[in-house]
């Protein structure tokens, strides 16, 4: 069945109704008059052969096709609103202040660069930086965005995959010298290790069919993983590692990874925001051009040790 622009208008009203819980509030929030807004349904309804609406003189709710169908109205909605929001976001220079967090060492290496570029490109966004690796409570103290290495534990914030970060296992040169190096996973739970505590106590490792949990133990633990990787090069345990982390230092000769033809999990990169906060103009423009910028220019510096 082909659809009109009229029958797109109405799936748009549709959505509203449902949203904002009945046809006089729609109607007020679209600017519309109620009589307007129920000629929209009724059409819609005519046109599918199925009631949409359970009307009383109260409230409405919505039958099983209608909240069927109101999925694909709610997306189609929400793509007009971004699709407008990107041409006022080409129409005027943006402006105004954000506030974001991030843990120390991906902040250091990798975002901080990102947001010169940013910077660079959109001068009069000012930015307030606020580099820790704890979980800061975004509401609490009022952060316009979070970037975290790990899935979102409140289910009250939004989130959006910024990128992906491979990791390795590692280990200084002088402790493979003095304890040897781990040629199974196996072997790994009889060596030493640099705790990262904001990490589970285990290694999940796989190889083709095979997985493999590794229980790590060691007398040096951190919240910090500049601290983590640092200890690490001083020959005091392995540890696993993001691999831009990595490279600089194997390439130097100052580390050494093992197990290389075992698989390790990535680390999943987020944006995480609060609900409906990401339709501010300057808050959109950061996270797709944090996306972009690491899509296209950042996997040069975050690729594989190997």
């Amino acid at each position: 069945m082909n659809i009109s622009f009229e029958q797109l208008k109405s799936m748009v009203v549709f959505a509203q109704v449902v949203e904002q819980g009945n046809l006089t509030a729609a109607a007020k929030h679209m600017g519309l008059s109620r009589a307007v807004v129920s000629y929209h349904i009724k059409k819609l309804e005519s046109q599918l052969g199925v009631r949409l609406l359970n009307r009383s003189t109260r409230s409405i709710s919505l039958t099983d096709a209608g909240a069927d169908y109101y999925e694909s109205c709610r997306i189609i909605a929400e793509q007009t609103q971004a699709a407008n929001q990107k041409i006022e976001n080409l129409k005027h220079e943006p402006e105004g202040r954000i506030k974001l967090t991030c843990p120390v060492n991906v902040g250091l290496q990798i975002v901080v660069p990102a947001l010169n570029e940013f910077r660079r490109r959109y001068p009069k966004i000012e930015l307030d930086v606020m580099l820790t690796d704890e979980v800061v409570n975004i509401m609490q103290e009022g952060i316009d965005l979070a970037i975290r290495g790990a899935p979102l534990a409140d289910s009250g914030l939004q989130a959006s995959k910024l990128w992906t970060l491979p990791t390795c296992l590692c280990g200084a040169p002088d402790y493979f010298k003095r304890h040897g190096r781990p040629l199974t996973p196996a072997e790994l739970e009889q060596h030493d290790w640099v705790i990262y505590k904001l990490t589970a106590g285990a290694i999940e490792l796989t190889k083709g069919s095979r997985s493999y949990s590794v229980a790590i133990r060691g007398s040096i633990s951190t919240n910090n993983a500049a601290a983590r990787t640092a200890f690490i090069e001083g020959g005091h345990g392995l540890g696993r590692i993001p691999v831009y982390d990595a490279l600089p230092k194997v390439q130097a000769g100052a580390l050494e990874t093992i197990l290389d033809d075992y698989q390790l999990p990535d680390i999943q990169v987020f944006a995480v925001f609060l609900p409906g906060s990401a339709t501010a103009k300057k808050l959109r423009l950061l996270i797709d051009f944090l996306k972009t910028y690491f899509e296209h220019s950042g996997q040069q510096r975050i690729g594989g040790v190997r």
